[in-house]
């Protein structure tokens, strides 16, 4: 009698296990060991297939594809300009952050206009997408919508319809009706993922997935998941504000560092096409701890403002709460103040925040941290037409960044007379910009700030 083999698998990280355990040993999560049986092994392909012999790099035929416009100039300027035929994308997002929504959106720019595109929900009924759809002036478009979880009936749908887009919403309620395994193990999605790569590359047909995210911001599912698929879009924001951020995490046929932005509204998703105007438009003037920060994401300039409060503390331990930037990178920008710049913050409280609920991890932005610590502590506003660029070294100094001068033209577009940069960088000059280049951080405060 053939007896299936059974594992436990962690349903956080994917980690295999002959026995069971309390606490996963890889992403040490407790209680995440789940009894699964090992799917059948798949036949062996027999015989020789010549398109997989070796071939000369120099020999090797370039093909000539066109990418699937998707109707939005954000969400283009993410995957590279567009979907490459047979690509596979993964999107995650936080529940409710907007993933459905963006999609049924460029669903509908498609549909007609470039191909056909077939919906697939797991999650909704089509009376459900029907309603979004209503709400968002799309009711009478004819994509074509579909509620399956059965792997097996949408692979014959697509096989059977051809169209020129595939969205699954999501990966985790489609299951493998031959196993034994449960809708949303592990097991389950690798397979299900899988299996949607094969299908699309062989009819070159573009997928989309959604998602889910676990509790630490991952995506849901074992981490092979995010090497199966071509690219890894991140949705993200904070849903209190009405942007939304769309980050390329991984990206076979682009850049890795593009960004693109949204505004959530009662209709649906708008794209914003001047982020920098967009996160400074509600900047208090004359206003202490407000500084506004030139920073790059991809081959875009963005102008944020950042916010800090520095106060006095009531408890033996100061607190230290940062929104929007790297908490470790903002305790190091205090110290260097602490002892570089002679400021005694120790004992106060520190508040720093990203204005619009943005996240920037580019160390370009510290002397702006800085600058907007000491004015808050101060009690004195900076210039309010006066931007600033630069990273803070250990010793106090103001090292240079990459992108200067479109930092600087971005500045300028946007109505600011003053830019303070590092020292020594080569930059064109640019009409009606006051430029002030800085060495160290004490230099940069006294020629900043005491204007």
């Amino acid at each position: 009698m053939n007896r299936k083999k059974s594992r436990y698998v962690c349903q956080q990280c994917g980690f295999e296990s002959l026995r069971w355990l309390g606490r996963c040993p890889e992403c040490e999560s407790w209680n995440s060991m789940v009894e699964e049986f090992a799917p059948a092994a798949a036949a062996k392909r027999t015989g020789s297939d010549t398109s997989s012999l070796p071939q000369i790099l120099a020999e090797v035929k370039q093909l000539k594809t066109e990418r699937l416009d998707m109707g939005m100039a954000e969400l283009n300027r993410v995957l590279g300009g567009g979907l490459v035929p047979g690509t596979v994308v993964l999107l995650a997002g936080d529940p409710g952050i907007g993933k459905s929504t963006l999609l049924l959106q460029a669903a509908a720019k498609i549909d007609g206009l470039q191909g056909r595109v077939l919906y697939i929900s797991g999650e909704e009924s089509t009376q459900q997408i029907k309603l979004r759809a209503v709400r968002m002036g799309l009711g009478k478009n004819q994509i074509m919508v579909w509620a399956e979880t059965d792997l097996e009936n949408v692979i014959k749908e697509i096989k059977k319809q051809k169209p020129d887009l595939v969205i699954i919403d999501s990966i985790q309620t489609i299951y493998i009706p031959d196993t034994d395994l449960a809708p949303g193990s592990v097991s389950q999605i690798r397979e299900a993922t899988a299996q949607q790569v094969n299908l699309s590359k062989s009819m070159h047909i573009p997928v989309i997935i959604v998602g889910h995210v676990t509790k630490e911001g991952g995506i849901a599912g074992p981490r092979l998941l995010e090497h199966m698929v071509d690219t890894v879009l991140y949705f993200e924001g904070d849903r209190r504000y009405q942007y939304r951020i769309l980050r390329t995490i991984k990206n076979r046929f682009g850049s890795t560092a593009e960004l693109g932005v949204f505004e959530m509204s009662s209709e649906g998703l708008i794209e914003v096409p001047n982020p920098s105007s967009a996160f400074s438009a509600e900047r208090p003037l004359h206003s202490p701890g407000s500084v506004v920060a030139a920073c790059m994401e991809g081959s875009r300039p963005l102008l944020i403002e950042i916010q800090a409060l520095v106060s006095p503390s009531p408890f033996g331990q100061p607190r230290r709460m940062m929104t929007g930037i790297d908490y470790n990178r903002a305790n190091l920008i205090l110290a260097v103040l602490e002892k570089k710049a002679g400021f005694n913050i120790a004992g106060q409280d520190v508040y720093v925040n990203i204005a619009g609920g943005i996240r920037i991890q580019e160390p370009a932005i510290d002397l702006a941290i800085a600058m907007a610590i000491v004015s808050s502590f101060r009690n004195k506003p900076c210039p309010e037409k006066m931007a600033v660029v630069g990273e803070v070294g250990l010793t106090g100094e103001i090292r240079g960044v990459a992108h200067l001068s479109r930092r600087m033209q971005e500045i300028k577009k946007l109505g600011f007379s003053s830019c303070l940069i590092p020292a020594g960088e080569q930059t064109e000059k640019i009409t009606g910009l006051r430029v002030i280049a800085v060495k160290s951080l004490e230099e940069a405060l006294r020629l900043g700030m005491d204007q």
